[in-house]
């Protein structure tokens, strides 16, 4: 209605003019001061309105996410209309936008209700709200006041697995271990006689002095399994047809091998060549190997916003990082790519004293030559084909 106010009054004043009527100049000063009125109302009583959205920015597979929205009106004055407009990312359960028409009292408040779920990991962007008001006659013209978006972390699906076998050259760790070598002294599994050659430091002599006879400590072997992940999501190593689906089930991979590590108190470590939105056209922060719930969230929060795309290759980081790994870590190649240039990256890595385990995820060409050459170099080998091949691990 405003962009026609202004050529009303110019058509109210000719009138007025032709026909020397003085109610047609009182309209012209009433409809003037409704609009000086209603503007001067409008945009004091707008940025009167305060805004809150709270709700939990982290949240795991399948969840369900309760947001909040509160508008205060701080002014005296009342807003007599309100329009918000919250924009929504798809995939979150509700598409499009949030909309809500209401009016404020002086110093009144409104809160609205809405449900996300996610359905899919990601890094989803919550807002931003648009505030539109005016005045009652709509003469005024529509205000507009935005407030920035918040972010929604939602975790990549996580399976339980149970029986990992990964290798391990580490000792003095904290999971059990056949090799003999490396011994646990704080695990003690039992005695036996003393026999030429036994350091004196295994002698027990409490369980001396009750035998009679000289008994050593037998101690159970143990290893530290330290393990870095490299998950490649560079786009032109996966098969076109099938990158998404690949891509993702890499990402599942990665984030059940992490948990299952953490969670025998073991270190771990995540290194991608995806792209993260948080870091824009870098390189993903490499999180090297560390222990604890603390550490695995990050790498679940940072699984979560990775994305697949044209980035360097898989052997390219591989080269960069092996150097700050320490000796005896566990390396998990999960990639589709088994070409020669990483066969000999790898190889160099196990020269250099880490163990390499190659998980490919999705179809991948050549694969009985692929595995054939693992056999040959010494790494470990299992492909993983849907989440369904991680069934051998769940047993």
């Amino acid at each position: 209605m405003s962009d026609f106010f202004l050529p009303f009054l110019i058509l109210l004043a000719f009138v007025a003019v032709i026909l020397r009527a003085d109610f047609v100049l009182t309209l012209i000063y009433l409809f003037v001061g409704a609009f000086a009125l209603g503007r001067w109302w409008s945009r004091r009583a707008l940025r009167s309105v305060s805004f809150r959205r709270e709700f939990n920015q982290r949240a795991f597979l399948g969840e369900k996410v309760e947001v909040c929205l509160e508008v205060h009106n701080t002014s005296w004055l009342p807003v007599v209309w309100l329009e918000l407009r919250e924009n929504l990312p798809t995939g979150l359960g509700l598409s499009g936008a949030f909309e809500r028409v209401i009016s404020l009292g002086p110093g009144a408040r409104h809160s609205f209700h809405y449900a996300l779920e996610g359905r899919r990991r990601g890094y989803y962007e919550i807002g931003p709200l648009n505030l539109y008001s005016g005045d009652l006659l709509g003469v005024a013209g529509n205000l507009q006041l935005s407030h920035p978006p918040d972010h929604l972390t939602v975790y990549p699906k996580i399976i339980p697995l149970n029986s990992v076998k990964l290798p391990s050259r580490s000792p003095m760790g904290t999971l059990r271990h056949t090799q003999p070598v490396f011994e646990d002294p704080s695990r003690v599994r039992g005695k036996r006689d003393y026999v030429p050659g036994d350091s004196l430091r295994r002698v027990d002599w409490k369980a001396t002095a009750a035998a009679g006879r000289l008994l050593v400590r037998l101690f159970e072997p143990s290893i530290a399994l330290e393990t870095a992940i490299f998950l490649n999501l560079n786009n032109a190593e996966y098969d076109r047809r099938a990158h998404f689906v690949a891509t993702e089930l890499a990402i599942v991979v990665a984030a059940s091998l992490a948990n299952w590590v953490i969670g025998q108190r073991q270190a771990v470590g995540l290194l991608s060549n995806g792209i993260d939105p948080l870091q824009g056209d870098l390189q993903p922060q490499s999180l090297m190997p560390r222990r604890g719930r603390g550490n695995l969230m990050r790498i679940l929060e940072l699984l979560a916003r990775l994305q697949a795309g044209e980035t360097v290759p898989l052997v390219d980081l591989l080269r960069r990082e092996v150097v700050n790994l320490s000796w005896g870590t566990t390396l998990l190649m999960i990639t589709p790519n088994l070409d020669e240039a990483l066969y000999e990256g790898l190889f160099q890595a196990q020269r250099a004293g880490l163990d390499i385990v190659l998980l490919p995820c999705g179809p991948v060409s050549g694969i009985q030559v692929a595995q054939r050459r693992a056999e040959y170099f010494g790494f470990g080998f299992c492909q993983i084909f849907t989440e369904k091949d991680l069934d051998l691990w769940r047993r």
